[in-house]
């Protein structure tokens, strides 16, 4: 169980980023951030592993307060909760299978990890996961020469490497065509599903957000304004949208969300 309590980030120049941020995610849930650009979600989800340190607050993962780990502890932790990046983060000169073996280096010993020298059975883990995200028929060839869709594939590939127990997703299909974002999100869902592995994802587009979300929160200015489930987005009041995106902010279609932008 991952506990959020009294989170703040203010950055060097003085912006707050997150203020007060307090919520729990349960042990298999899939909870989806929403909120405009800039409200805080990549924060966030980056101040989770401490990609971002943050300036005051909890985070505490199955017992451990993240901000106070130790090195030994954070490696740890960060074995535990894979993460998923929307411009996908891989080393593109190397082939795809080495950029998802990259996701078992904090297993191995420092030379290895160095040598990029795996067991078989890390190289085995490694083609069965690309056969689990449909492209081990790719495993040779560089990152580079893949589309998109196939890009954030070994991402989440190379997550499932690490045998997490949770995700972090930071806008995974942004980039991507509605029918490779749904093809993407299937695929976490298939693995919060099957895996029963906790997923913390901020999207975009609230129709995904409807069809993929057990729980939803609403960042704006840093701070939660919204909370409720997949049922409760479908039946948002005008109020709620607001309090999100702004007076200025319109929905598509009539008193319907489906397809608005966050």
């Amino acid at each position: 169980m991952l506990e959020i309590k009294n989170l703040t980030k203010v950055y060097g120049d003085g912006t707050v980023a997150l203020k007060d941020v307090s919520f729990s995610v349960k042990d298999g849930e899939f909870l989806i951030i929403i909120g405009l650009s800039g409200s805080g979600k990549s924060t966030l989800l980056r101040c989770i592993n401490r990609l971002i340190e943050p300036t005051e607050g909890q985070i505490i993962w199955n017992g451990t307060n993240i901000p106070d780990a130790d090195p030994k502890q954070l490696r740890r932790v960060r074995r535990q909760i894979g993460m998923i990046f929307q411009q996908f983060n891989l080393v593109k000169r190397s082939s795809v299978l080495m950029n998802v073996l990259s996701g078992r280096l904090g297993y191995v010993s420092p030379m290895t990890s160095l040598l990029y020298r795996f067991p078989k059975k890390d190289l085995q883990m490694a083609m069965d996961a690309l056969e689990q995200v449909g492209i081990a028929n790719q495993a040779h060839k560089r990152a580079d020469e893949l589309s998109g869709g196939q890009q954030q594939r070994v991402g989440i590939a190379r997550v499932l490497m690490q045998e997490p127990l949770m995700i972090l997703a930071d806008e995974p299909v942004s980039s991507l065509d509605p029918v490779l974002a749904h093809s993407i999100l299937e695929s976490l869902e298939k693995l919060n599903r099957e895996r029963e592995i906790s997923v913390l994802c901020s999207l975009h587009y609230l129709d995904l957000v409807q069809r993929y979300a057990t729980r939803v929160i609403g960042l704006r200015d840093g701070q939660i304004v919204y909370r409720g489930t997949r049922e409760d987005i479908r039946t948002m009041t005008d109020e709620q949208f607001k309090d999100i995106y702004g007076a200025e902010a319109v929905r598509v279609g009539a008193g319907s969300i489906t397809g608005g932008t966050l």
